[in-house]
């Protein structure tokens, strides 16, 4: 029954590695972009400062907290007791999901479109199990909850980062002496970010690391960083001096400047709980294949990573930023609407408290929908002019595609694995 996997299971292994490795050079091109688009577009950082920091980070969370035990079946999307007298199928239908949703990343971050990695690599999976195997396998009702995400995630995090940045606006740009109110506010938004950062940290990277904090442990343990990172932040803005004379604009630079060394922290939180939580798009389908082979054939519902699994998804997202990453970062930070480091900031933080609130929820979410949605509640605050609708629209597109287009490959590799393999 198992000959297939018996016979030829380092070749299947061999192969998932390459297109497990194609996935996450994919997600480093197009979802990391996210990461630190804003950064970049705001003018914080430059694009190379952007790629060096981000590998680190994202390495560093795909490495350290990318988990030694990952779900063989990302967010329980099909039942693999459908595969139990078939393993060969859902062995095939996890090489043709990761070459799927990997081919399709990279078509999408040529185009400079942001599209959701974890959608791609759902739709691919979804595609070989309802065609390959039977309509049966796959839970409706989460990809219902996946297309419902396309309009609320991008609706809460648009409306979050809209009332961040019209309190910047009220409490310090549009003041008599912008400096001066930045000195008494911008230790909250720091604290307000040193809470909601540590909280993605704890939820997103720690978890991984064995380091499981209950919910209130996790909430006292923000509170202290946020109060900690207020208090610094308050000692190094009393140290800015800037002369009373200066033009109301000066005041508007050194504000910015502010706000731009705060976004650097936030950028570099939110790529290591990103490389932390969605190299499993990569590394998830990859474990299962690895598992059944060793197992002849056996499906566990959790699979322990081999030592070289998490390696080879934290290279591959390094490398496809650093080689491919520039076009969706472009997109994000400059194309959709102006950018400057406290339209970004609020972008960011909007975007890390609604990753935030979906954890605590359940709510499935797309950190690439959360980000743009999040940029365009900012470029909203000032009017719908300020908005690109040229490229929201192709954004919007991109998105409702993903799916079908992740579906629609797998379909078509999943049959030639089938025809190669005689299974």
């Amino acid at each position: 029954m198992f000959e297939t996997i018996i016979t030829y299971g380092p070749w299947l292994v061999g192969l998932a590695a390459i297109v497990g490795f194609l996935m996450a050079w994919g997600i480093g091109a197009n979802d990391v972009a996210n990461a630190m688009g804003t950064s970049v577009g705001s003018g914080a950082l430059t694009i190379k400062q952007a790629i060096l920091i981000a590998m680190v980070f994202e390495f560093a969370g795909a490495y350290l907290a990318g988990g030694e035990v990952t779900s063989t079946i990302r967010k329980g999307i099909i039942d693999s007791g459908a595969f139990t007298d078939i393993p060969e199928l859902l062995v095939f239908g996890m090489i043709s999901a990761l070459l799927a949703a990997g081919i399709w990343l990279v078509v999408a971050s040529a185009l400079g479109w942001p599209v959701s990695t974890t959608h791609s690599i759902i739709g691919a999976i979804v595609g070989f199990a309802a065609v390959g195997v039977g309509m049966e396998t796959v839970a409706w009702g989460k990809v219902g909850g996946i297309v419902g995400s396309w309009i609320i995630t991008p609706a809460i995090s648009g409306f979050i980062a809209f009332l961040i940045f019209q309190s910047a606006q009220k409490l310090i740009f549009d003041t008599a002496n912008p400096f001066q109110a930045a000195k008494r506010y911008v230790p909250a938004y720091m604290a307000l970010a040193g809470f909601i950062m540590s909280l993605v940290t704890i939820k997103k990277g720690l978890k991984h690391l064995g380091l499981d904090f209950s919910s209130t442990e996790a909430y006292l343990l923000s509170i202290a960083v946020a109060v900690i990172v207020a208090l610094v932040g308050m000692y190094f803005i009393s140290k800015v001096k800037i002369d009373e004379q200066a033009t109301k604009d000066d005041h508007f630079v050194n504000v910015e400047k502010i706000f731009a060394v705060l976004m650097v922290i936030t950028a570099c939180c939110m790529a290591f709980a990103h490389g932390s939580n969605d190299v499993a798009n990569a590394i998830g389908p990859l474990a299962a294949v690895v598992s059944i082979v060793e197992n002849d054939g056996e499906i566990a519902s959790k699979a322990a990573l081999a030592w070289w699994i998490l390696p080879l998804g934290g290279i591959g997202i390094v490398m496809g930023l650093a080689i491919f990453g520039s076009r969706v970062i472009q997109t994000i930070g400059k194309n959709i609407t102006h950018l400057t480091p406290s339209r970004g900031f609020a972008a960011e933080l909007a975007a890390a408290s609604t990753v935030v609130i979906a954890s605590g929820t359940g709510l499935p979410i797309s950190t690439t929908q959360t980000l743009v949605g999040a940029v365009l509640g900012v470029g909203l605050a000032r009017g719908i002019a300020a908005l690109n609708l040229g490229v929201v629209r192709n954004i919007v597109v991109s998105w409702v595609v993903t799916l079908p287009a992740g579906a629609a490959l797998s379909i078509v590799f999943f049959y030639i694995m089938r025809a190669i393999f005689n299974a």
